[in-house]
C-alpha cells in the first residue's frame, strides 16, 4: 500500500505522470477501505476533524513516518501526499488531525532539536499523538503577528505562558499543541514558538462550535510552565517557523476540493428536479452556465494547489504558491455554495435530517461552512497581503 515513487522532477506544469496516478490509485483503494460509514457518522456527530481509526490506518502505511522528502531529507514526494490528502478530502474524511501532525513533523525534522526528534517525533511517526494549532487569539484571529499571549523567562529558565487561544480544532484529540507566542514586542520579530504538552497544569480546552457544526476549541493558559526544551526554533524566530508550516498547510496538505462533491450534489439533484413548466432544472441554460463556472472554478483550484505541491517536490517551499492557492479555492467554494443555493431556491435551505433535501443536505451545509474557509488557514485578506508584499513586492 502506498509504494514511493522513485523522486522527480517536474517542470512547468505538465503532470502527465504514470507513477502518480497508479499512486492515486492506491489512494483511492486506501480511502475506500477506510473512510467507512462509520467513520464518517462519528465526525458528523463529535464535529471532530480527526478519527482514531482512520489516522492508525494512515500510520500504519508509513505516510506519517516517511514524511514528505526535503532537499535535505528522503521521504514521499509532496505530490503524493496532495494527491492522498485530495482523495481524503473528496470522501469527505476528518483528516485534519492527520494533516497538522504531518505538519509538525516536518517542521521537526527541519529545524527542530534532538530533544523533539527523540521524545516527540516518534509519537508524531507511530500514529499515537497528534497535534492541534495554537495560532489565533479572540482579538487577533489570523492576524498572528497581533500574538498576545506572552511567554516570560521564569528565573530558574523555564517559559511561564499566558494567554488564549481561539479556533485550536481538535485540541480535545491531541497530545500537543503548537503554540504561538509573543516573547518581546517586536511585530514579527518577537514570536516564538513552543510545542506544548496538552496534559499540562493551567490548560483548559473548552468546546466551540462553527456555523458549520465542526468543533473547535477555546483554549486558556494561565500560567503554564514549560522547560525551554520544548521551544521550537529561536527565541524570537517564530515567524520563521510559522512560514514553513503556513506554506505547506495552504499546498501541499490542504483541502481545496469541497466544490467537486457540492456540484455532483447539485447535479445529481437536477437531473430528477422539475421546473415548474415541467421541464428539468439540468435542462435550464442558466443552470448550465452555473455548474460550468463551479468546473472552471475547480479545475483552476486543483491547477493551483498542484503548482504549490510541484514547488515542494523540487524543494521550495511554496509560500506564495499556497497563499493562492488558498485564497481562489476559499472563494472559488464560497461562489459554488451560492451558486448551488441559487439554483435549489428553497429546497437548498434544508438541512439532511428532513430526508428531502437536495444531495442530503450537502448544499444547505456548504452554505454555512464555505465562510469559514476564507477564515482559518489565514484570511483572504492575509492571502492577498502575502501576495502583494512577497511577490508584487508592495509594502506592507
Amino acid at each position: 500500500m502506498f509504494s514511493s515513487a522513485p523522486a522527480r522532477r517536474h517542470s512547468g506544469m505538465d503532470f502527465d505522470d504514470a507513477a502518480l496516478e497508479r499512486y492515486r490509485e492506491d489512494a483511492k483503494r486506501f480511502v475506500d477501505e477506510h473512510v467507512t460509514g462509520e467513520v464518517l457518522s462519528r465526525h458528523a456527530e463529535s464535529g471532530t476533524a480527526h478519527d482514531w481509526d482512520l489516522h492508525r490506518a494512515v500510520a500504519a502505511s508509513g505516510v506519517i513516518a516517511d514524511g514528505l522528502r526535503t532537499n535535505e531529507r528522503a521521504g514521499r514526494d509532496p505530490l503524493e501526499i496532495f494527491v492522498l490528502f485530495d482523495e481524503l478530502g473528496l470522501a469527505g474524511a476528518p483528516f485534519y488531525g492527520l494533516a497538522n501532525t504531518m505538519i509538525v513533523a516536518g517542521i521537526i525534522e527541519e529545524i527542530g532539536s534532538d530533544f523533539h526528534r527523540c521524545a516527540v517525533l516518534p509519537l508524531l511517526r507511530s500514529g499515537t499523538a497528534i497535534v492541534a494549532f495554537g495560532y489565533s487569539e479572540p482579538d487577533a484571529g489570523s492576524d498572528l503577528a497581533s500574538c498576545r499571549t506572552r511567554a516570560t523567562r521564569t528565573s530558574d529558565g523555564q517559559w511561564r505562558i499566558r494567554g488564549q487561544k481561539m479556533f485550536t480544532s481538535h485540541a480535545e484529540a491531541s497530545q500537543f499543541v503548537i503554540l504561538l507566542t509573543r516573547t518581546s514586542d517586536a511585530r514579527h520579530g518577537g514570536l516564538t514558538v513552543f510545542l506544548v504538552p496538552l496534559d499540562r497544569p493551567g490548560i483548559e480546552i473548552q468546546p466551540m462550535y462553527a456555523m458549520s457544526g465542526e468543533r473547535t476549541n477555546i483554549l486558556f493558559l494561565s500560567d503554564v510552565e514549560v522547560d525551554d526544551q520544548w521551544r521550537l526554533g529561536e527565541i524570537d524566530g517564530g515567524w520563521d517557523v510559522l512560514k514553513i508550516a503556513l506554506a505547506y498547510e495552504r499546498g501541499v496538505f490542504g483541502n481545496t476540493n469541497q466544490p467537486v462533491g457540492l456540484s455532483q450534489a447539485l447535479l445529481d439533484w437536477a437531473r430528477h428536479a422539475r421546473l415548474a413548466n415541467g421541464d428539468r432544472v439540468l435542462d435550464d441554460p442558466t443552470v448550465r452556465v452555473r455548474l460550468a463556472r463551479i468546473a472552471i472554478d475547480s479545475e483552476v483550484t486543483a491547477l493551483l494547489g498542484l503548482r504549490a505541491a510541484v514547488i515542494a517536490t523540487n524543494g521550495g517551499h511554496p509560500t506564495i504558491e499556497g497563499a493562492a492557492a488558498k485564497l481562489f479555492a476559499s472563494e472559488a467554494y464560497v461562489r459554488a455554495a451560492q451558486h448551488c443555493q441559487d439554483i435549489t431556491g428553497a429546497a437548498g435551505l434544508l438541512d439532511g435530517s428532513t430526508g428531502c433535501a437536495p444531495g442530503d443536505g450537502t448544499i444547505e451545509h456548504a452554505v454555512r461552512d464555505a465562510p469559514a474557509t476564507t477564515i482559518y488557514g489565514g484570511t483572504s485578506e492575509v492571502q492577498r497581503n502575502l501576495i502583494a508584499h512577497l511577490h508584487l513586492g508592495l509594502p506592507r
